[in-house]
């Protein structure tokens, strides 16, 4: 059976859903123009919403499975089980004082989406999986995409293992005490496990509000590198220690702070950013000379060979500015993902989908990095963006329009329509 001619997604119940959702939140400031949400995984909170979004996947007729770190998939059956499925989804948690739409119009959104087919009468080939990834902000444990990682092996179960929170409990703990018992190792899944994943999304940028786009096509996602740089002078008295003699931390520090913007802007590409994020000054005194400075960097692109490039320049210009400053200087790489490309042929599948619901579209970059850019190592990925108001994100004010959103979810039912009848 074929999708009905007209795609009925029901706003309203979406958005009812997508409010009570942002009800399960800790106590944080609220915005006047916004809803604040705050929901770090593996929480009461999170558990609850968990428990919210479970209970909706059930009325619609969904089988759960959960893994041992809290990846959730919710399973519509097709007319052959045996073939690989086609999966969609996001996450719920929310950074402290973040919005409601990041990541939960992608899970809500494609609960709707099967349900939109449901209705329709369409009967999937392929079943689909609606994913809730666990811990795609990186709030608890330092590291974005948790669950995602996990699942592609682009994170060892091993390695994970080693990851503490602030208050220095381990993950296997706190999974455990959330609930989520098993093997990390069962988490990682086979190549060929899915046939394919589409993501749906919020910008994060202002590009399609700004151009009146209603649709956003994703060809590439960008991936962070991650650094952190030691510089280490010699501290001392403000008023004692004379400027030719100093060996100045922070002020070594500030040419290297220069040097990465000046690198990322080098290439000539705006898709190469490079951002230094955090600054740790010691002994952080008025009339003290700063001795040591800590320096948190995150450098990203659509190109890896690109970005390694600006990672290069900014090593050399370290070796640079410590041989000029007669300072020390360590840098470590954290982390570095690599890029990823969106499958040509899903691409042209959500155009044409976009067509079908007479909706303009744009095909652009992701320079926020998602949980699609670790499923791409297991299947073929795309994502489809829907705007949001002035490009903000991560804030109580982050807002997606309800007719926004019901068009996303139409082209995101209709993409899963077509893959899933493959």
């Amino acid at each position: 059976m074929t999708v009905a001619p007209q795609i009925g997604v029901d706003t309203k119940r979406l958005m009812a859903e997508l409010h009570a959702l942002a009800e399960f939140t800790e106590p944080t400031s609220e915005s006047v123009d916004g809803t604040a949400v705050t929901r770090v995984v593996f929480t009461a909170m999170d558990q609850k919403a968990r428990e919210y979004v479970e209970g909706l996947a059930r009325e619609a007729g969904l089988s759960m499975r959960t893994d041992a770190v809290g990846n959730t998939f919710f399973r519509w059956e097709g007319r052959e089980p045996c073939l690989a499925p086609i999966a969609t989804g996001s996450h719920i948690d929310a950074i402290p004082n973040a919005g409601m739409y990041d990541g939960t119009v992608g899970v809500l959104g494609g609960l709707e989406a099967v349900r939109t087919l449901q209705a329709s009468g369409f009967v999937p080939r392929r079943s689909i999986e609606v994913i809730l990834f666990t811990s795609e902000e990186p709030t608890r444990f330092g590291i974005g995409c948790l669950g995602s990682r996990l699942m592609s092996g682009t994170l060892s179960a091993a390695d994970a293992a080693k990851l503490l929170d602030k208050d220095e409990h381990g993950l296997d703990e706190i999974r455990k005490a959330a609930g989520f018992e098993g093997v990390l190792e069962d988490t990682r899944l086979a190549q060929g496990t899915y046939a394919a994943f589409v993501e749906l999304h919020i910008e994060q940028g202002p590009l399609l509000e700004q151009e009146q786009v209603p649709i956003g096509i994703v060809t590439h996602i960008a991936a962070p590198a991650s650094l952190k740089i030691t510089v280490q002078g010699e501290g001392g008295h403000a008023g004692t220690m004379l400027m030719p003699v100093r060996r100045d931390a922070l002020v070594a520090a500030a040419e290297i702070i220069a040097a990465v913007e000046a690198a990322a802007l080098r290439t000539g590409v705006i898709d190469t950013v490079a951002t230094v994020g955090m600054c740790d000054v010691f002994p952080g005194a008025v009339n003290s000379v700063p001795s040591r400075v800590q320096l948190s960097l995150d450098v990203r692109d659509t190109d890896q060979a690109r970005r390694d490039g600006v990672l290069a320049e900014i090593a050399a210009e370290c070796a640079r500015v410590a041989a000029a400053r007669r300072v020390t200087i360590k840098h470590e790489l954290v982390n570095a993902d690599a890029p990823a490309a969106s499958d040509a042929g899903m691409v042209e599948t959500i155009a044409e989908a976009c067509a079908a619901e007479n909706l303009a579209s744009k095909r652009m970059v992701s320079r926020a990095y998602h949980d699609s850019l670790f499923m791409a190592r297991l299947a073929p990925v795309a994502m489809i963006f829907i705007p949001c108001r002035g490009g903000v994100s991560h804030r109580p004010d982050e807002y997606a329009a309800p007719e926004d959103i019901a068009r996303g979810v139409a082209v995101l039912a209709r993409t899963l329509a077509s893959l899933s009848s493959q």
